[in-house]
C-alpha cells in the first residue's frame, strides 16, 4: 500500500534547487510527485516510511535544506519565498503594498504574518525585504548594465538617494565604493536574514 507525504522545506528558494532535489531523490528511487519552492510531495510505500524519511532528510540536509518542523516555520518559509520571487522579477513594481501582497498570497492576516516572521527570524518583514533588495542591487551593480538610477527604478525605490542610504546602511559601503572596489561580497538569497 502507498501513501502520499508532503514535506515543507526550508531554504528552497530557487528553480535550480527544485531540479537538484528532484534529481537526487529519483536517483535513490524516491517517487517524487511534485517539487515546488518550499514544498516536496512524494509517494511512499507503507512499511518503509522511516527509511524513505531518513533518505529524504539526508538528501535535503546534504544540499543545505531543512524540513520545517511546524506551521510557523512553514509560514516563515512561504513569506521568504514570496518576497524572493518579488525581488527576482524586475522591474519590482507591485500595484499593492507589500503587506497586502503577502496577505493575499498567503491567505493570512498581515499582522499575524508579521508577528510570526519577527518571532522566528528576529527581524521584521520590511527589514528582510530591504536586505533582499540591496542584495539584488549588488547583483545589478556587478552586471554593469544599469546606472544607479536605473537600479533604483528597477527595485521600486522612490529615488536613488533612498536606495543609496539603504545600501550603505546594510553593506557599510556606498554604491560607488562597492562598484569600484570589485570586492563583490554577495550572499545567497536563501541565506539572508
Amino acid at each position: 500500500m502507498e501513501s502520499i507525504k508532503t514535506y515543507w522545506v526550508k531554504n528552497m528558494v530557487c528553480r535550480r534547487c527544485l531540479k537538484v532535489i528532484k534529481q537526487e531523490l529519483e536517483e535513490i528511487d524516491v517517487a517524487v510527485l511534485s517539487v515546488e519552492l518550499g514544498k516536496l510531495t512524494v509517494r511512499i510505500s507503507t512499511g518503509i516510511d522511516n527509511l524513505i524519511d531518513s533518505n529524504i532528510t539526508e538528501v535535503l540536509h546534504s544540499n543545505g535544506f531543512e524540513i520545517a518542523k511546524n506551521e510557523e516555520e512553514m509560514i516563515v518559509e512561504n513569506i521568504k519565498i514570496a518576497l524572493i520571487e518579488l525581488v527576482g522579477d524586475l522591474p519590482f513594481h507591485i500595484k499593492e503594498k507589500t503587506s497586502e501582497h503577502l496577505a493575499s498570497e498567503l491567505h493570512r492576516d498581515y499582522k499575524l504574518l508579521s508577528k510570526i516572521f519577527s518571532k522566528n527570524e528576529n527581524t521584521t518583514i520590511e527589514k528582510y525585504l530591504i536586505k533582499l533588495k540591496v542584495e539584488r542591487a549588488k547583483e545589478l551593480i556587478q552586471l554593469q548594465q544599469h546606472t544607479f538610477s536605473d537600479i533604483a527604478y528597477l527595485l521600486d525605490y522612490s529615488s536613488i538617494n533612498h536606495l543609496s542610504r539603504q545600501f550603505k546602511t546594510i553593506t557599510g559601503l556606498s554604491m560607488t565604493d562597492y562598484k569600484n572596489g570589485q570586492m563583490w561580497d554577495r550572499s545567497f538569497l536563501d541565506e539572508i536574514i
